[in-house]
């Protein structure tokens, strides 16, 4: 009788054991900042409330030191980066464009001609992540839950909605300019949910523009962070006599259409909008197979603005300041939705940029363009003279020099010679500091650091046979460049925010260096799935809760 007691309380605990659910949160949301800089976590913080960036800092664990780990240092390559844990060696994203070598055709990061669009016709939604050579941790959760979990992606920009969602995305939405609506394509879905659909005919976008944009507060009171808001250094649109406040969208937009709410803070305002619609409308956090549900958001304004504007406007000032309102009016939304300590958030960059170099040198820094296409031809023009042949270089995109392999066997020119003749025109450069051959040996002559993130950023098939390593402050532009850019291998390009907050997650700073690469592999391990298949991050123990 003893023993049968005894089997029958083993066979109990070995069945209450197999049916235990793996502790997950309801909900994981990833909030991608386009172009956010880790210091903008702190250069506004006395303006900012308590319940926005305070409550990430206060609740949340930050990672103060976390790093770009290649170059280029660019949009596409910074969300796919965050959620396979790997580089563009790895996972094939080279850039927003680049040329795929061996056709010499360009690409487009999430370029599909198979698929079509959904909720339009024009050539915008021939989209899709088939270019993403590697998973996702969103692909990994959906994969660990037999596709139970529920995966969106949103942004305004298609790149930044479809490669965080990974290959088994249940849907992905980006913004089409022309039409104002969220759009998708057959590789998601046939028809628009209801509920999008109900959402485009609302026309959000005109009712932001029609508002106008002013400051959020008095201008006077943006002097300590920001530049005098009439100046040199910032872009105007057609129409504007001057880049200064107020910005009247409702008589611009007569031009420019719904393109110019990407350029303004109603572009981030929209997309949480749409965010907090597929929350309610998707149940999201409320997975009837009690399974976790993962919603991948990228805010796209920041980085129009700021390559519009640049970093010392009244605009990025502004633009941060309302999203920080934002950002508190989100959490209590999800707060409600889902409920407090049920959700896992994370907030992170794909990127972040630079001050624009005019201004930088004006205040007396050492500083310079890197101006491609005008280098582009004089290099062609010196080539022809040497091999008799035109055009052997095809492209300066993504600071690397793309060769004409079909001109240059048709001449049955030697490459390495051609190589050789390139890199000694751009030693001559100014502003350049490195040129690598990246089937070479000049990687020896490069510091450390600075050579990883080159053979890291180096995928053979989609990347140029040269590398280009401009000197500090000095970016692809000319001297009348307004706004900011990025793309380089320096900090102020390459250092991020990143900052978790919820289930799973501990309170507390580190100033160790971790990678861009680093958060796939951290959020993998909160949820207890595998990494994704081309992972070479590691969690960032620090953050979880024992």
């Amino acid at each position: 009788m003893y023993r049968k007691l005894s089997i029958s309380m083993l066979f109990l605990c070995f069945c209450t054991l197999l049916s235990a659910q793996v502790e997950r949160p309801k909900l994981v949301v990833g909030l991608m900042v386009d172009q956010m800089r880790w210091d903008y976590l702190y250069r506004f913080a006395d303006r900012y409330g308590d319940d926005g960036f305070k409550r990430l800092l206060r609740e949340g664990f930050s990672c103060e030191n976390a790093m770009i780990n290649y170059v280029p240092t660019f949009t596409a390559i910074g969300h796919s980066s965050v959620y396979t844990g790997s580089v563009p060696s790895i996972h094939g994203i080279a850039g927003n464009d680049w040329i795929e070598q061996q056709t010499g055709t360009s690409m487009y990061c999430t370029q599909d001609d198979a698929v079509e669009g959904v909720g339009t016709t024009e050539k915008e939604g021939k989209q899709s992540p088939r270019n993403l050579l590697a998973s996702t941790v969103t692909d990994q959760l959906k994969l660990a839950t037999n596709f139970n979990s529920k995966v969106i992606g949103i942004a305004i920009k298609d790149r930044g909605g479809i490669l965080p969602a990974g290959h088994f995305a249940d849907a992905a939405y980006w913004f089409e300019a022309k039409s104002g609506d969220w759009i998708s394509s057959t590789y998601y879905m046939e028809n628009l949910p209801e509920w999008v659909k109900g959402f485009n005919q609302q026309k959000l976008a005109d009712k932001y523009l029609k508002q106008d944009w002013n400051t959020l507060y008095p201008i006077d009171t943006y002097k300590n962070n920001s530049i005098d808001d009439d100046n040199i250094y910032e872009g105007k649109w057609a129409g504007e006599e001057t880049a200064a406040f107020p910005r009247k969208t409702s008589l611009l937009m007569k031009d420019a259409g719904y393109e110019l709410i990407k350029s303004t803070p109603y572009g981030n305002t929209l997309t949480l909008d749409f965010a907090k619609d597929a929350i309610k409308n998707e149940k999201l956090g409320h997975n009837p197979k009690n399974a976790t549900d993962f919603l991948c958001v990228s805010l796209s304004a920041t980085d129009y603005v700021g390559h519009r504007y640049s970093l010392s406007s009244v605009e990025i000032e502004d633009i941060y300041l309302r999203l920080d309102q934002e950002l508190a009016e989100f959490f209590k939304y999800l707060d409600k939705t889902v409920g407090k300590g049920n959700y896992t958030f994370f907030l992170t960059a794909d990127h972040a940029a630079s001050y624009n170099s005019r201004y930088f040198m004006d205040m007396r820094g050492n500083g310079g363009y890197f101006f491609s296409r005008q280098l582009q031809r004089t290099m062609n023009e010196e080539l022809k003279k040497e091999f008799g042949s035109e055009n052997l270089i095809v492209s300066l995109l993504n600071y690397q020099v793309h060769l004409n392999y079909a001109a240059i066997e048709k001449a049955n020119l030697d490459e390495e010679k051609v190589k050789k003749s390139i890199i000694k025109m751009l030693r001559h450069e100014d502003g350049v500091a490195y040129v690598v051959d990246m089937e070479g040996g000049e990687n020896m002559m490069v510091p450390a650091e600075i050579r990883e993130k080159i053979i890291n950023g180096y995928n053979r098939k989609r990347s140029g046979a040269i590398q280009i390593i401009t000197e500090p402050q000095w970016y692809d532009g000319t001297p009348r460049s307004t706004g900011t850019t990025h793309g380089t291998w320096t900090p102020y390009d390459s250092h991020i925010p990143l900052v978790f907050m919820g289930w799973g997650v501990k309170h507390g700073t580190t100033n160790k260096v971790v990678n861009i690469t680093d958060i796939a592999p951290t959020i993998s391990s909160l949820l207890h799935v595998m990494e994704p298949n081309g992972s070479i991050g590691q969690p960032i123990v620090d953050v979880l809760q024992k």
